[in-house]
């Protein structure tokens, strides 16, 4: 019996509309969207928290899978599970600490599409014999790492669903950076998901830009009025993008007003010209901004316009993270006008973010006409050159995420 047939048997109750992995694989970066009422590096999260009101909501709010913690430390039971599956056909998929056969048939029986398996806690002999029975009970399984050398075992175990977290398990610490280079290292032929620590839009981003597939988020989630609204957010799409900062109190209007993206321009002869890359939190990424050779100024992200026969820039920029493309900006010409421009910015292929002209005018319409990663404003939410005008700012930015 082949792992799909095992999957609908007579016996292991009805599973998802489609596996695990294959809704992680779609286009764009997914998200599994984690129930928990407590963990134990916070404590209580949302101790009343019922299936039956938040797993519908994550299904209905863009969750590409639903987690599901089993584990009486999260507060969490196989009923949880059960229940979730009876609510809902996203795939499942269980969280606790599993170690042996008799564990994965429970989660199948109890509805589970998918199980954690956490490298910490398994030599490789046990890891093998798990992976192998995940298979033939129809099971895929999410292999996690939290440091290289957990990275190189899950590659050479052959897993095919690789999670990187950023939280240490032994001391619950947070390493964003460590995760996101982890990220970009596991191998492109897998399913990388990105587990913990991803609060805002721009930090999934992060995790997408660096090779991710998907996102498990689960505490910012459980903490929201609203789980749905909040996991319906975090997958929102275009980012929004401020460019031509210049003051510090402009990147902080524009954090506040929910701006993903802050654009600091390097090049000659722009009067936009920052001093710096000025402080931006961690919960948005910044950009610098560079005619024909970038320099290290400590951005997130670069950038990176060719020359242009004397004009300040040219119209198609690259966005790289460590050197690597990883987006396409589409732009205006310099100082000009082009009317096919959102159309020809239509019909080109990856991420695409766009610029020229852009404002809370007709940003939305741009939005509607380019469906763009990004959308890209300067000189319009500007009462001078390098000043921002924090009303247009937050006009723009509201349309723009409306």
């Amino acid at each position: 019996m082949s792992p799909d047939q095992v999957r609908g048997h007579v016996g292991f109750g009805p599973g998802a509309a489609v596996r695990f992995a294959d809704a992680l694989s779609q286009p764009g970066l997914g998200a599994i969207a984690e129930f928990k009422r407590r963990s134990p590096s916070l404590g209580d999260i949302r101790p009343d928290a019922r299936v039956e009101d938040v797993i519908p909501a994550y299904a209905a709010n863009g969750a590409s899978a639903i987690s599901v913690l089993v584990d009486e430390r999260f507060a969490g039971s196989l009923e949880d599970l059960r229940a979730a599956r009876g609510v809902t056909d996203a795939p499942l998929l269980a969280k606790g600490f599993f170690s042996t056969a008799e564990h994965l048939r429970e989660l199948r029986e109890a509805g589970a599409d998918a199980a954690l398996l956490i490298l910490r806690d398994l030599d490789d002999d046990t890891t093998t014999r798990l992976l192998a029975e995940a298979e033939r009970l129809g099971l895929d399984a999410l292999v996690e790492a939290h440091d290289a050398e957990e990275l190189e075992r899950a590659t050479r175990l052959g897993a095919p669903v690789i999670g990187v977290n950023a939280r240490d398990l032994s001391t619950f610490a947070i390493d964003r950076g460590a995760q996101l280079e982890l990220v970009a290292r596991a191998p492109r032929d897998r399913v990388v998901v990105a587990e913990s620590a991803i609060h805002t839009r721009a930090q999934g981003a992060a995790a997408e830009l660096a090779g991710a597939d998907a996102i498990l988020v689960g505490t910012s989630l459980m903490r929201a009025p609203d789980p749905g609204a909040k996991l319906r957010d975090l997958v929102s799409r275009p980012l929004v993008k401020v460019c031509g900062l210049t003051r510090q109190e402009d990147v902080d209007a524009a954090v506040e007003a929910g701006a993903d993206l802050l654009g600091f321009i390097f090049a000659a002869g722009s009067p936009r010209r920052a001093p710096a890359v000025l402080d931006v939190p961690e919960t948005a990424l910044s950009v610098g901004v560079f005619v024909k050779e970038a320099e290290d100024r400590g951005a997130d992200l670069v950038q990176l316009y060719p020359d242009d026969a004397g004009t300040v820039r040219g119209r198609e920029a690259v966005i790289l993270r460590n050197g690597e493309p990883v987006a396409r900006l589409l732009d205006l010409p310099w100082q000009g006008e082009d009317p096919e421009h959102w159309r020809a910015a239509a019909q080109a292929q990856g991420r695409v973010v766009l610029a020229g002209g852009l404002g809370p005018d007709n940003v939305r319409a741009a939005i509607a006409a380019v469906r763009p990663w990004a959308v890209d404003a300067a000189s319009s939410l500007e009462r001078e050159p390098g000043i921002k005008d924090h009303d247009k700012l937050r006009a723009y930015v509201a349309e723009a995420r409306a």
